[in-house]
């Protein structure tokens, strides 16, 4: 038996499985960078085992974007477990989701104040002989008495510390027992997150997740620690151990550049300008106060200045902005006003965490975006971008475009780091697209499901295309593709590019959908999860529905459709992004750097992803049977064709509205 099957938990490798993990095996035990394009069904999260065959007493870090992705990790560690008994895994999720302690404002600053004003009380009264804080009757009374909306102390945070006197040196605050005892569970029992703060009772669960941790073979965590420079500093210097010391493993990587533009990003809104203004007017007025007062109406007017356009989203020209900001101030240049904005802010977070108040302040983030700014001038990766909101105001963003350079610097940080996903074809420009000429292994596994459980078409007859959305003969084969679909049986899915051609379709097709159950996705979230849920649990009674869907939305990523919840997927049209100024910059810099290659990387490749994403709800177990169709004819061109998987290249057919009607009726029968 070697390594790897010591292992892996399962009795026999599925079809390419063992070729994928040897992959991740090799890069854990040299070094480097490796991407798996594997479709469902291939095994990915085995993965985790070929890092620990190969870890060497060093931690796995696996990196998930949602809490379906980390539960399927648990399940796959779970295992494992029962193969190595000794393997200890954790999980690190946000604290908005975790804290049990009330209040208002930013849970992380409300977190950051209420301990820091806790660590200080507990120490008071150790230094008074109370070493088990949760005992101690002055504080107990503190808590009775302490304002629920405007908590200073933290009850939970307290129950899971306490101090020790050690020999010629002062207190020391250590974990309590309870809570070291809560988290050796946590790493060697299955408790779901649901299930956490209940177990963890009168201990904060994050405290219990994070001592869990220190010592868990395994952590899974979720992509804003590894994305976010602050939070990834913290979480490793907490868990002890430098990125050099660690394993790392990404699960859904074509969403990697997405979520660290995001990041990278900052907006301000009108609304910011005002506030920061009051804020500014209720301090003890400064030198550095009084010039930052003098710019706010500078860059309200500019903001005022650019709601006549007729764009809902454009590029700024920053050298403008600057010469605006500055005309008329005491300032000289763009990072004077950073420097006197950073002092400022500073201490305003201060003081605001001393009052209990842990909202983010208007000026940190005026702040941050005029840092930004600043640095944009220099970093080609950054443009300036305005957006005309619903309500006519005017936001202001300095947005990054290209996530390589945060990607590779993680990536080269680590003892190794593996990258996988479903949909990360074409496999080749995902590794140009993160890594440019960094030295990366690829694989893309064939699709290992059963090709009789699934038809693919491809409709040569219609399209989205801007210049064909008035055609009314392209709308009626569209809508003919639609309501053929329609009736198919089971649970089925359509999605569209935008929410305006969702609403045009539904509105021309609903009525003449039959014995289907309708839901159409709302931008309103709550709204959106309870009709999914009501959708998913139709199989149950008897019944089935149709979706109506958006690309990139909230029923088309990250869900998972098993067994009869969803037994068919219409794409209609190619979801690329809105053209405009800011999009041609966007391909204009990657043509630049990628030569031809880089439209299709910044602009069609995303719009593929998305397509197929909506398409991989459908078939997700072994026995699962569904149609997939791609409703646009420039699917079949040349370069959109080759971003398609190669499974699905080889398996799909191409069809006009009247042979998809008489292929989705041998389908039904």
């Amino acid at each position: 038996m070697d390594a790897l099957d010591d292992w892996f938990p399962y009795r026999e490798y599925r079809s390419c499985q063992r070729e994928m993990l040897d992959l991740a095996a090799s890069v854990a035990r040299d070094g480097g960078i490796a991407m798996i394009d594997a479709p469902t069904g291939s095994g990915k999260s085995s993965v985790v085992s070929a890092l620990l065959a190969e870890s060497r007493g060093r931690k796995v870090l696996v990196a998930v974007r949602t809490i379906s992705q980390l539960a399927t990790f648990m399940r796959e560690l779970e295992l494992v477990r029962k193969k190595r008994g000794d393997l200890k895994f954790a999980y690190l999720i946000g604290k908005s989701s975790m804290c049990p302690l009330g209040g208002e404002g930013d849970v992380y600053r409300r977190c950051e104040g209420v301990k820091a004003f806790s660590t200080a009380l507990m120490r008071e009264r150790a230094q008074k002989g109370s070493l088990v804080p949760a005992n101690d009757r002055q504080i107990k009374q503190q808590i009775r008495k302490m304002d629920p909306d405007h908590p200073l102390i933290c009850p939970y945070f307290i129950h899971g510390k306490s101090f020790v006197e050690p020999e010629d040196a002062g207190l020391k605050m250590v974990p309590s027992a309870a809570l070291r005892v809560r988290a050796e569970r946590v790493s060697t029992e299955l408790i779901w997150p649901d299930q956490l703060a209940g177990f963890c009772g009168d201990i904060c669960p994050y405290d219990t997740m994070m001592h869990a941790a220190r010592d868990a073979d395994v952590v899974l965590v979720n992509f804003y620690h590894l994305f976010d420079d602050m939070i990834r500093e913290q979480l490793y210097q907490s868990l002890g151990i430098e990125g050099h010391d660690a394993l790392l493993l990404i699960d859904e990587a074509h969403n990697c550049g997405d979520v660290v533009q995001s990041i990278e990003s900052v907006t301000i809104e009108e609304r910011d300008i005002v506030q920061a203004g009051h804020e500014l007017s209720g301090r003890r007025r400064s030198q550095q106060a009084d010039a930052i007062v003098q710019i706010l109406p500078q860059i309200t007017r500019f903001m005022e200045a650019l709601r006549g356009s007729h764009e809902v989203e454009d590029w700024f020209d920053p050298a403008i902005f600057q010469r605006m900001i500055l005309s008329g101030t005491l300032y000289r240049s763009m990072e004077e006003i950073v420097d006197d904005l950073l002092k400022i802010s500073e201490g305003i977070r201060e003081k605001n965490i001393q009052a209990g108040e842990f909202r983010e302040s208007a000026i940190e983030r005026l702040t941050e975006f005029f840092y930004r700014i600043f640095r944009s001038a220099a970093d080609p990766a950054y443009l300036t971008v305005y957006r005309k909101e619903d309500d006519g105001t005017v936001a202001l963003e300095v947005r990054n475009i290209d996530p390589s350079t945060k990607l590779q610097d993680i990536a080269r940080a680590h003892a190794c780091c593996v990258l996988i996903s479903g949909t990360l074809s074409p496999i080749g420009s995902y590794r140009r697209y993160y890594f440019g000429d960094l030295d990366v292994t690829t694989i893309s596994l064939p699709n290992s499901f059963p090709p009789e459980n699934r038809r693919i078409f491809c409709a040569s007859d219609i399209t989205t295309a801007y210049s064909m959305r008035r055609d009314a003969q392209n709308l009626a084969r569209t809508e003919d593709y639609i309501t053929t679909f329609a009736r198919l049986p089971g649970n089925l899915a359509v999605y569209f590019p935008s929410y305006d051609l969702l609403n045009t379709f539904a509105d021309r097709c609903v009525p003449r959908i039959r014995k289907k159950q309708i839901y159409i996705e709302s931008k309103d979230t709550a709204a959106s999860a309870a009709m999914l849920r009501e959708f998913m649990a139709l199989p149950g009674t008897g019944r089935s529905g149709i979706l109506f869907a958006v690309c990139g939305g909230k029923w088309s990523e990250g869900l998972d459709y098993r067994g009869e919840m969803l037994a068919g997927a219409l794409v209609i049209g190619l979801p690329l992004a809105p053209f405009n100024r800011v999009r041609r910059m966007v391909i204009d810099y990657f043509r630049m750097k990628f030569g031809e290659e880089g439209e299709f990387i910044s602009y069609t490749l995303p719009a593929v992803n998305r397509a197929l994403q909506a398409l991989g709800r459908v078939l997700r177990t072994p026995e699962d049977r569904g149609m997939l169709v791609l409703g646009d004819r420039r699917f079949l061109e040349r370069r959109v064709h080759a971003g398609l998987p190669p499974w699905m290249q080889g398996e799909m057919a191409t069809c006009t509205a009247d042979i998809f009607k008489k292929e989705a009726e041998k389908w039904r029968s």
